[in-house]
């Protein structure tokens, strides 16, 4: 595996906000926790992102080292997205961004639309 690394980081937390702070990069990462899905699959679980964002959000998930992306050579093509391994070691994050998320929106009286027993 080949991670790419900018070497402009002045701090570890930039780095990771870098590789998992795009607008739906955590999310997409959380729903294939423990899983594979297809493109279409992701793009359900993700509705407010648009084709263009959906793609250029997985492009750079996959250029990070975080998601190994599976081309079937098949009409209509399929495509897979899972985490790598270095994208499995978000999961600790991942979960306290949910437990995090959680206690918010209960603060704020707003229902979770996903939860980690849907993970």
């Amino acid at each position: 595996m080949s991670i790419n690394c900018k070497s402009s980081y002045n701090c570890p937390v930039e780095a990771t906000i870098d590789l998992i702070g795009g607008k739906y990069k955590s999310v997409i990462l959380w729903h294939l926790m423990g899983k594979t899905l297809r493109y279409s699959e992701l793009h359900k679980l993700v509705p407010k992102a648009t084709d263009k964002m959906l793609a250029q959000q997985l492009r750079e998930l996959e250029n990070d080292g975080l998601i190994n992306r599976k081309i079937y050579p098949v009409v209509p093509p399929k495509t897979e997205y899972s985490l790598t391994d270095f994208g499995n070691t978000l999961a600790p994050i991942l979960d306290a961004m949910c437990d995090w998320g959680s206690v918010y929106l209960d603060e704020v009286n707003t229902p979770p639309t996903c939860s980690k027993s849907q993970n």
